[in-house]
């Protein structure tokens, strides 16, 4: 099952996150399918290429709760 979820970047105690699609049973910081995002928590900037997102959910990937509440705010 494919998952749009958040992998996490950045250095300690300052963590900027991609926003990918991967195998559900993939670690967390493994291999993405495809990177169609970015979000940063301290500046609050997020940007996503929308067509992308809306190609793989159609296709059936599954947001987790974290990125379906991110994109609450774009879309």
């Amino acid at each position: 099952m494919l998952k749009i979820r958040l992998k996490r970047i950045g250095r300690k105690k300052r963590p900027c996150y991609k926003i990918v699609v991967m195998n559900s049973l993939w670690r967390r910081d493994g291999k993405a399918i495809a990177e169609i995002g970015q979000y940063d928590p301290f500046q609050k900037r997020l940007r996503v290429e929308k067509k992308e997102f809306v190609k793989f959910i159609k296709n059936g990937a599954y947001p987790t709760n974290t990125v379906r509440h991110l994109m609450t705010k774009i879309l």
